[in-house]
């Protein structure tokens, strides 16, 4: 949830926030009038307690002969007293419903517009040129015996896939080698739940317009995560975090789950969209103050990543109609996939200010000993889908596959992939 304080001292910066996702500017007016009655139904019934706990110390302190009068004036002043209170419940469920559906406040300098209107803020490394026909990823994985999609179907149907043989040992050889940078950075690794409560995910900001991608158990009351970033901002969820000492930083290690809903007819060839997928994914709790330095750290130990892959790639300033609610601010980065002659998104990683915490109630204490909503940052650092780009940037003209130096120690040594007989 936006900060409510915001609302009240700056209504122009919600307004020009939701203007610059394209979305509704009028629920602004919506959400101020809301908190204005919920303010007002909140004084009234406090007003009115206090008028009736100063009621009920007369009673008390009257001559019997007249308490029988007072305590019907007593029980009529309760009545009312009840009646308030639950207008004043009702207003403050109105102002939550209609302010929880503001997305988060982005960030000043964040590019308006949606998907198309990012911008690339740098291009690093050569992209990869071949002096033969380059096959993708999803034939030199039949090649190499990496990766099988056809029994993958047969099993669970369409994005479906078995990673097997060195597909398997690459995805594992990548997630340790990202766990190791991780844990040299401090992350405390974890591997999280893959289904929460629904109070979990939606207040993550999961729950909003894209819910229709989440898989939902009705039976159990379960959702399945599409990120161990739902597990991870639920673990601190209703506490008092002590940050003296620095950001909290916890690095989540899960399977992922994605409907893909409305996706028919996009990257069926492959593995680049797919309902299930392992991924390394960081998460940080920082004083607000230091999210956006924090955001930078981020964006940085992921370009180490891609660089140690020996990946081109781009970063780019996600526009803000491609935020998600959560997102104040988020950076994209993609990888050049050469079958395809573009960039194709690995990670991202996104500042969420203070939005989530507020949703979650998770606080720090203030030197003035108040409690106040942490920030909350995420990003990727491994994936699944790096596979693609991995197989195709180091491919040789035999189908054989270059394995980067990074990863050779976690595989053993091997220094190439070659097609099975």
């Amino acid at each position: 949830m936006i900060d409510p304080q915001l609302l009240r001292d700056d209504p122009e910066a919600v307004r020009r926030s939701q203007e610059s996702r394209g979305a509704s500017v009028d629920i602004v007016d919506k959400a101020i009038a809301a908190d204005g009655a919920r303010r007002a139904s909140i004084g009234e019934f406090e007003s009115l307690r206090a008028e009736q706990n100063a009621f009920g110390k007369t009673v008390a302190a009257a001559p019997k002969e007249q308490k029988q009068a007072l305590v019907a004036e007593a029980q009529q002043l309760a009545a009312r007293v009840k009646a308030a209170q639950q207008v004043a419940q009702d207003a403050e469920t109105e102002f939550t419903a209609i302010a929880g559906s503001i997305a988060n406040v982005v960030i000043d300098d964040v590019p308006a517009g949606g998907e198309d209107n990012f911008v690339t803020l740098r291009e690093v490394g050569a992209k990869a040129t071949f002096d033969f026909e380059p096959r993708d990823h999803a034939e030199l994985g039949e090649l190499l015996g990496a990766i099988d999609i056809a029994r993958g179907v047969k099993v669970s149907g369409s994005r479906f896939y078995f990673l097997k043989g060195v597909g398997a040992r690459l995805e594992l050889a990548l997630m340790n080698l990202a766990l190791d940078k991780a844990l040299a950075e401090g992350f405390i690794p974890l591997i999280t739940p893959t289904l929460v409560r629904p109070e979990i995910m939606a207040g993550t900001g999961f729950l909003g317009e894209h819910s229709d991608e989440i898989y939902y158990l009705p039976a159990d009351d379960l959702y399945l995560t599409g990120t161990s970033e739902v597990a991870l901002a639920g673990y601190h969820s209703d506490e008092i975090l002590d940050l003296s000492a620095g950001p909290l930083r916890y690095a989540g290690w899960s399977t992922c789950y994605r409907r893909e809903a409305g996706s028919a007819g996009k990257d069926n060839r492959g593995i680049l969209r797919v309902h299930q997928f392992n991924k390394l994914e960081m998460f940080t709790y920082v004083l607000p103050e230091q999210a956006q330095e924090e955001h930078e750290r981020l964006v940085g130990w992921q370009e180490s990543m891609l660089q140690a892959c020996g990946l081109s790639y781009r970063v780019i300033d996600v526009a803000a109609g491609d935020l998600g609610s959560s997102a104040a601010r988020k950076f994209d980065i993609e990888a050049w996939v050469p079958t395809q002659g573009t960039y194709r998104e690995l990670t991202s990683t996104s500042n969420c200010t203070t939005y989530q915490a507020r949703r979650l109630d998770i606080r720090y204490r203030t030197e003035s000993g108040k409690t106040t909503p942490v920030a909350t940052l995420n990003g990727t650092l491994a994936t699944t889908r790096w596979l693609v780009a991995i197989l195709e940037t180091h491919q040789q003209a035999d189908g054989s596959v270059v394995v980067p130096d990074a990863l050779r120690p976690y595989l053993g040594g091997l220094e190439l992939f070659e097609p099975q007989s």
